[in-house]
């Protein structure tokens, strides 16, 4: 593929050279979803480091996959965003097995000036969320990231997920509903 018009390629041409291993396309689809994984990620994780670490690992998975013929079957970002879903979980319950918290996972205080009590509250609400989503089927989880975390329509992940647009809004209000639900368990615990 020619440097200057792989801009201009269509996703699909940009696919087809990925699958024959062309590093320009795949370099060009790197380029195109690199930033998009991440936040994927870090608005699930709050972590930059585990972030970049793990959007890496959903490009190394993506190469793996392609070189072993077990590539996308419909929808490449929804594929992407599947791998990124599923490195989080992992990581979560991977963490979740240790008995330990290191200093490193201590809660960050967004600005020093900030009152201590609520820049807690804010943290544990937003591991309480975090918690919620990743008890979430994995469709669930993935409607409710890309629709209100990355601010993607109807339409778009339903593409992305390879579903009718009417599916994805029912996946979202059980989505909604489970998460009302566990939030207010939570909350009396």
């Amino acid at each position: 593929m020619n440097r200057k018009s792989l801009k201009d390629c269509t996703e699909e041409e940009l696919l087809a050279g990925a699958i024959n291993l062309d590093e320009a396309a795949l370099s060009e689809l790197y380029d195109r979803y690199e930033l998009k994984i991440y936040s994927y990620i870090y608005r699930r994780t709050s972590d930059q480091a585990l972030s970049e670490d793990l959007t890496a690992q959903v490009f190394l998975k993506m190469l793996e996959a392609i070189r072993n013929e077990r590539a996308w079957h419909s929808s490449f970002s929804g594929w992407l965003y599947r791998i990124a879903h599923n490195l989080v979980i992992d990581y979560y319950r991977s963490r979740d097995r240790q008995k330990q918290i290191s200093l490193d996972e201590a809660p960050f205080m967004p600005d020093a000036q900030q009152n201590p009590v609520r820049a807690a509250e804010i943290q544990l609400t937003a591991e309480y969320l975090r918690s919620a989503i990743n008890r979430l089927t994995e469709e669930q989880a993935q409607v409710i990231s890309l629709r209100f975390l990355e601010g993607y329509s109807f339409a778009e992940i339903a593409a992305m997920m390879d579903k009718t647009e009417g599916a994805v809004k029912a996946l979202q209000h059980r989505a909604v509903s489970t998460l009302r639900q566990l939030l207010a368990h939570e909350q009396f615990q």
